[in-house]
């Protein structure tokens, strides 16, 4: 069922076997099987891709709802507590998912929370797929993938706490070289809408790195303040004028199961909703 899922979520095998963490071979030898046991074809195979049938459609929820039972009675019948399974981008688990767990935790101790630092496309499609029950991400606008990146469309949200951002070099640095994360990434995303595309570039792997050069003076970067916080207040970096769009953390799960994320949704809300 977990295979099935995630082939419907991405879209062709290879992608589901990543996903899964399987050889494209057992993935559709997987699909196949449960085809077979089934009778009836659950997606059309095109040159595009893997497209569900109007059969693998009406699968798709008894898979989500089979998964969750079998969730659910493992727990019951090992004893393990429930679990709720949280991905979050690598920056954020390292700062501000502490508190939400810790709340949560506050609130309810007898539950498990499982953190998984991972990038926004493995968090969105963990959520949709139901290997995750939730994901924190950085993103803003009305709906999820406002910041401009595709989302699945089932997916609710819940916008924890406003992340602010900063344009910063070390004292008296040039600004004419753009420190920035490789493309996609929500920072990069910021970055290009604010500052543009042009001028010289040093793509670095994350905002830990950006950081450091930045502090060396080897150009400016629009950072996450709560990364340069300290820097700011002892002037081993300077914040530079620029206008930024609003961007949230945001809380993402589907619409439904909202029943089973809902004590994090009260966690990250800090006890507002």
């Amino acid at each position: 069922m977990r295979t099935f899922l995630a082939v419907a979520a991405e879209g062709t095998v290879t992608d589901a076997a990543i996903a899964v963490d399987l050889a494209p071979s057992s993935v559709s030898e997987q699909v196949r099987a449960l085809e077979r046991s089934l009778g009836v074809a659950l997606f059309d195979r095109t040159p595009e891709g893997m497209r569900l049938t109007a059969a693998g459609r009406r699968m798709t929820p008894w898979a989500r709802r089979l998964l969750d039972q079998a969730e659910e009675a493992r727990r019951e019948v090992t004893g393990h507590p429930p679990l709720v399974r949280l991905g979050a981008l690598e920056t954020l688990a390292a700062t501000l998912v502490p508190g939400i767990v810790g709340r949560l935790a506050a609130r309810r101790p007898d539950l498990g929370v499982e953190v998984a630092p991972l990038n926004r496309r493995e968090i969105l499609t963990g959520v949709d797929a139901g290997s995750l029950d939730a994901g924190l991400i950085l993103d803003s606008g009305p709906a999820v993938g406002g910041l401009g990146f595709d989302a699945p469309a089932r997916l609710a949200f819940l916008d924890v706490e406003d992340v602010p951002l900063a344009f910063v070099t070390a004292p008296g640095a040039a600004r004419d070289r753009l420190l920035v994360t490789p493309p996609g990434c929500s920072f990069r995303m910021v970055a290009d809408q604010v500052l543009g595309a042009a001028g010289e570039r040093t793509e670095l792997a994350s905002v830990t790195v950006i950081h450091g050069w930045a502090r060396r003076g080897l150009g400016a970067a629009l950072l996450p303040e709560f990364a340069v916080a300290e820097d700011l207040d002892s002037g081993a970096l300077v914040r530079h004028p620029v206008e930024t769009p609003d961007i949230a953390l945001r809380l993402v799960w589907r619409a439904d199961r909202e029943g089973s994320v809902r004590e994090l949704l009260y966690a990250a809300a800090g006890g507002r909703m």
